[in-house]
């Protein structure tokens, strides 16, 4: 089992893998754990893996390059077009391989853990503005219900 490209579709806790040989014929089809993921690829050869880019594909992109493997990761609507069958997750991994596989895919780079880090603080920030201006403006609509106009502005 020579296994030269895998596609594996992301979830919270089972993921599903396809993997192609040289030839592009199908090799591997399997569901796995998430507590079985870094053992199976650290005793894979080294291979060319494609992901998409979603919540935990930075992490595991940053694992399985540690384990010596080629990782690039898609938008999810660039691999959407090479979906065959109705949508499901053997169907989405088979799709990331092919994807994975064409000359002329766009990638998307790989974060550092500082990076998100950096954009998880920004994201947090972003969301506690948002809820402040919520707050706000439930409260000056609260109060005009009362006859209290106040202007806009925090």
């Amino acid at each position: 089992m020579n296994i030269t490209t895998v596609g594996i579709d992301l979830a919270k806790n089972l993921f599903q893998v396809h993997g192609v040989n040289e030839q592009g014929r199908t090799v591997l089809k399997k569901l796995l754990k998430r507590d079985q993921m870094a053992s199976f690829f650290a005793n894979l050869p080294p291979c060319l893996i494609g992901m998409e880019a979603c919540g935990s594909a930075h992490h595991w992109a940053r694992k399985l390059r540690s384990l010596g493997h080629t990782v690039r990761l898609m938008a999810p609507q660039f691999v959407k077009p090479y979906v065959k069958t109705n949508k499901n997750d053997m169907a989405d991994a088979e799709a990331i391989c092919e994807a994975v596989a064409r000359p002329n895919m766009r990638y998307v780079p790989v974060k550092s853990m500082e990076q998100q880090a950096v954009l998880a603080l920004h994201r947090v920030r972003q969301g506690f503005v948002k809820a402040r201006t919520a707050q706000a403006n439930q409260i000056r609509g609260l109060l005009a219900e009362f006859g209290l106009i106040i202007p806009q502005g925090i």
